[in-house]
């Protein structure tokens, strides 16, 4: 299979190849279940904060699945200019979140949806307008992106692994039974992956959770509450909590756009360097603008913001899987589980502990995305090491020491407290005022003019 360049890579299926459906469908569960509790999450959390009844919470999870598959699948085949036609799974974005909590505490969700719809215009008109905010965002500030996205994802791994998403307070924390379950399926996941080929390795993801989720069946960790009393059919409702619009809210979200699409720009990267090849103007133009118009979609539909999800790009990393057909079944999985709460419901009953041993190694495998990205296409001069060196410090202090930013205003506290936002903005700040001391140190990048395609 062709991978451009002459660059080694370790795709097993590339962009355009279509697995066999009995590989794809395994494959494809395997990315719907690395994300389906990040997606739903936000909405569980924001129903949480506002008291909303428990109707509506299950109306927000639905809207949730149903917009992460149909984004999911427009980013895998595009809707005319608006797809990246990669294998980019969306899903609800966790960068949102501190800031629509703020907005929940002096409003309420129409405020938030109003807000969420105007200030997925900027990213849509970033998206359109690529090619002028391109020199903003060279592989040097892309790369640092995707390391602090994998960086700051470990805890939430480790998290998951111990039991409890909501952090060490929770009850059973660390316990032996969750430790000893995220273990099994970290390693079964690792020794597939390493001394076994063909399905077993490429899907060794989807059945070292499988086996954890077995595992926990038998353990009595596993409530099946939810299944039984979720419904069999569930309708979207266009602006069913209203919509209004507020200054303050419009620019805080907006402001978390431009972070988004760094986000989005470094994950395709990171894909497509996944593949031997560099992203080109169209892939990062489609996919920025199908985060911004499905963003504003599911303003619309009672679902927040949607950007590419980072742990996604890890197992396409860890399994060698490019294929976009297998990303575009898992869209069509998550809609099935979007319309049929019941089917959503039995995937969101994957205890904690199974899914952290399945998903910490994706999140450390993000960094090493990044990684790649820093390697093969940035020199590393002074200058250049010096602004990884000043985005990492950055933006793993405020992600370890978050009571750095407590006295600050707190409508800044959501963008200056997160690691990705603080240490990409870094990057994007000092990558334009450190001058370029190419005659004393050489080119500062790599000449990645012959490789990259733009158009």
């Amino acid at each position: 299979m062709a991978h451009g360049d002459g660059d080694q890579s370790n795709v097993i299926y590339d962009i355009e190849e279509k697995p066999p459906l009995g590989e794809a469908i395994p494959l494809a569960f395997q990315h719907v279940l690395a994300m389906v509790l990040g997606n739903i999450a936000v909405p569980l959390i924001m129903a949480s904060a506002i008291g909303l009844a428990t109707g509506e919470t299950t109306f927000l999870v639905q809207m949730a699945l149903i917009v992460a598959g149909v984004a999911s699948v427009i980013q895998a085949y595009p809707a005319g200019p608006v797809g990246a036609k990669l294998p980019i799974m969306m899903g609800t974005s966790f960068a949102f979140l501190g800031t629509l909590q703020l907005i929940a505490d002096n409003a309420g969700l129409a405020t938030i949806f109003g807000a969420a719809l105007v200030g997925s215009l900027l990213q849509t008109f970033i998206g359109a307008n690529y090619e002028r905010f391109k020199p903003l965002f060279p592989p040097l500030v892309n790369g640092v992106v995707v390391m602090l996205i994998g960086l700051t994802l470990i805890p939430t791994g480790i998290d998951y692994a111990a039991g409890a998403s909501s952090g060490p307070g929770a009850a059973g924390y660390a316990s032996l039974m969750n430790l000893g379950v995220a273990s099994l399926v970290f390693l079964v996941i690792l020794a597939l992956n390493q001394f076994f080929s063909g399905i077993l390795r490429i899907a060794s993801v989807f059945f070292g959770i499988l086996l954890g989720y077995v595992v926990a069946v038998f353990l009595g960790m596993v409530d099946f509450a939810p299944v039984a009393d979720a419904g069999w059919f569930a309708v979207p409702v266009p602006l069913k909590f209203g919509i209004a619009f507020d200054p303050g809210a419009i620019i805080a979200i907006s402001a978390v756009y431009v972070i988004v699409a760094m986000e989005t720009i470094g994950n395709i990267s990171a894909i497509v360097s996944e593949t031997g090849r560099n992203a080109s103007n169209s892939q990062i133009r489609g996919g920025l603008l199908g985060d911004g118009i499905m963003s504003g979609v599911a303003a619309i539909f009672g679902a927040f913001p949607n950007t590419s999800f980072a742990q996604n790009v890890g197992l396409i990393s860890f399994t060698g899987v490019a294929s976009r057909f297998i990303v575009g079944i898992g869209g069509v999985i998550l809609l099935v589980g979007g319309f049929i709460p019941k089917i959503g419901a039995i995937i969101t009953t994957v205890p904690d502990p199974v899914l952290g041993g399945g998903t910490l190694i994706l999140f450390a495998q993000i960094f090493t995305s990044g990684l790649n990205i820093i390697h093969r296409e940035v020199s590393l001069t002074q200058r250049n090491t010096t602004i990884i060196a000043a985005a990492a410090s950055l933006g793993l202090g405020v992600t370890f020491r978050p009571e750095l930013v407590q006295n600050l205003p707190e409508v800044v506290q959501p963008l200056m407290g997160s690691g990705v936002v603080m240490g990409g903005f870094a990057a994007l700040i000092l990558n334009v005022l450190l001058p370029q001391l190419s005659s004393v140190e050489g080119s500062p990048e790599k000449d990645i003019a012959a490789t990259e395609v733009n158009d």
